[in-house]
């Protein structure tokens, strides 16, 4: 099976400071990466790199697109990285308001984002939009509603419903249930595991909580100092963790 995701060499530096260093790893149709590590480990800035957000300095990340087979994002032209990021693929920042147009209603946040791919069509546009509020546990009456009237919590289901409205293959998530409360978390997350199972959706989550990955991810990858220390199934790195760092992160989580 062809990784619908090739990730080969990636490195990112900041002058002596290594953001990222060698990092190399394959992503099949469907699955779940977790990449975890304490803050400064560089998973973000890894986050970044493959998400078009950075440029890496050293590298590959190969995506096997609907049209033409796997192509190297890296070295895309600008407009090409633009429209797979409106098409197949989809970003989850941490905090909502970096996702949303908050100016904007609800609906128009969903909206919008079929508007970029083409569609034109105000009925079929909006009943979208009411469809995936629906999806994702916001009232239908809340479409004309501006995100800056929702919660926290509702702020993020509203970002994730305007980044799966045009059926992406894979989707970046950094600290998706970051800043949110422990009972918005549980709740945010049993939606989103119920979203990537039944679309299929491939997904690479950057988080500083084992819950979420071990609730999410069928791998996971532990980063430190810019480096992977550690990877494998999830359920076996976090049970039986093999390096160091990894075993103080875990037993860290389990002494609080």
């Amino acid at each position: 099976m062809t990784p619908l995701l090739h990730v080969n060499s990636v490195a990112k530096r900041y002058g002596a400071h290594i953001g990222c260093l060698d990092v190399s790893f394959d992503l099949y149709p469907g699955e779940v990466m977790g990449i975890v590590g304490e803050s400064g480990s560089g998973k973000s800035t890894l986050l970044n790199c493959l998400a078009g957000h950075l440029e890496p300095d050293e590298g590959q990340v190969v995506f096997d697109t609907r049209q033409n087979g796997p192509q190297d994002t890296v070295t895309m032209s600008e407009p090409e990285r633009r429209l797979l990021s409106r098409t197949d693929w989809a970003f989850v920042h941490q905090h909502a308001r970096d996702g949303l147009r908050m100016s904007v209603s609800a609906g128009g946040n969903i909206g919008e984002r079929l508007m970029a791919v083409g569609d034109r069509h105000y009925g079929r546009i909006r009943a979208a939009a009411v469809d995936w509020l629906d999806r994702v546990e916001i009232a239908e009456d809340r479409v004309d509603d501006r995100p800056t009237a929702f919660s926290g919590g509702m702020q993020q289901r509203l970002q994730i419903a305007r980044n799966l409205v045009t059926g992406p293959r894979l989707v970046f998530m950094d600290e998706p249930t970051g800043g949110l409360d422990v009972s918005v978390q549980a709740r945010l997350l049993d939606l989103l595991r119920g979203l990537v199972r039944e679309m299929g959706l491939s997904a690479i989550i950057v988080t500083h909580d084992l819950a979420v990955v071990r609730l999410l991810a069928d791998r996971l990858m532990v980063m430190k100092s810019g480096h992977v220390v550690e990877t494998g199934l999830t359920d076996q790195v976090l049970d039986d963790p093999q390096h160091a760092y990894t075993q103080l992160l875990v037993s860290s989580v389990l002494q609080v």
